[in-house]
């Protein structure tokens, strides 16, 4: 197996709704965003799989040294190499894939944020960074593109984040504010404990409403003269935002369970965006 097909494999078995974006770049593209994601997978697995601090710190210094040889010329990990061997058009900065590392490196040592400026810092470095890497990848002429990548990956780990609270919260995290907790009067033991209540379900749509407010943001400033080379970026919007639409529409039933899309309807919402431009 090479590095590409190395990468190919960890995007498809992950179920991931943005390996449905990837399969209408062209190859050199095609190549540069599933070595991306391949790369966020390996080192948002350490994090999930570990249950040793000290051995999952470990890995991630590995994985920083291992950016490092990318930029060396000299990676050891499939990951690397297929990282290392991108066309020399595309560029990802090593700073921005060391940062993704910083994100993940939070989750480490915090499964609480306080407020919402706190939870904005670790949304910037797991997805907003990712964002802006995928955006260099797939082209733009307009800078102002970077600002919809910006937005687009906060609306993306939002979504995340109302998707998976169930989910986290059975890995001991919670990452809705503190500050809004208190707010909403929903008890961290109930999210732990998987307790429904009408305070809850008003929580999760001030959830719901922000994560929409970012999706919004991010269209709109999207220039036009972007929208055929950033389409990939508006498939998985398509789904994220329509699987946003189902938890709603399921009252925000998401401590017990994970909702989503069946390959099916992802794959329609990617061909029908594809072919919208």
């Amino acid at each position: 197996m090479n590095p590409d097909q190395y990468c190919q494999e960890k995007c498809a078995q992950s179920g991931s709704s943005f390996y449905y974006s990837f399969l209408f770049l062209p190859l050199p593209r095609r190549r540069a965003i599933m070595a991306l994601y391949a790369f966020c997978r390996e080192v948002d697995d350490v994090v999930d799989e570990c249950n040793d601090v000290a051995i999952a710190s470990t890995k991630l210094a590995w994985w920083r040294q291992e950016i490092e040889r990318v930029a060396e010329g000299q990676p050891q990990h499939p990951v690397g190499l297929a990282l290392a061997g991108l066309d020399k058009s595309i560029n990802l900065p090593k700073e921005q894939l060391l940062e993704i590392i910083d994100g993940m490196e939070m989750d480490l040592t915090q499964s609480r944020f306080l407020d919402f400026k706190g939870l904005s810092l670790y949304c910037y470095r797991v997805a907003s960074v990712v964002g802006l890497l995928a955006a260099e990848i797939f082209g733009y002429t307009d800078r102002q593109t970077q600002k919809y990548a910006h937005d687009l990956g906060m609306a993306f780990q939002l979504t995340n984040i109302i998707r998976d609270i169930g989910e986290d919260a059975r890995r001991g995290r919670i990452y809705i504010p503190m500050d809004e907790l208190k707010q909403f009067n929903v008890p961290a033991a109930d999210i732990l404990n998987g307790k429904y209540s009408d305070n809850f379900t008003a929580l999760m749509q001030f959830q719901y409403e922000r994560a929409e407010k970012y999706y919004e943001q991010a269209f709109a400033q999207l220039p036009a003269v972007d929208r055929k080379s950033q389409r990939p970026g508006l498939i998985m919007a398509a789904i994220y935002r329509t699987v946003l639409d189902e938890i709603k529409r399921e009252n925000f039933q998401v401590l017990h369970q994970r909702i989503s899309l069946p390959p099916t309807r992802k794959l329609w919402l990617a061909a029908k965006t594809w072919i919208k431009g």
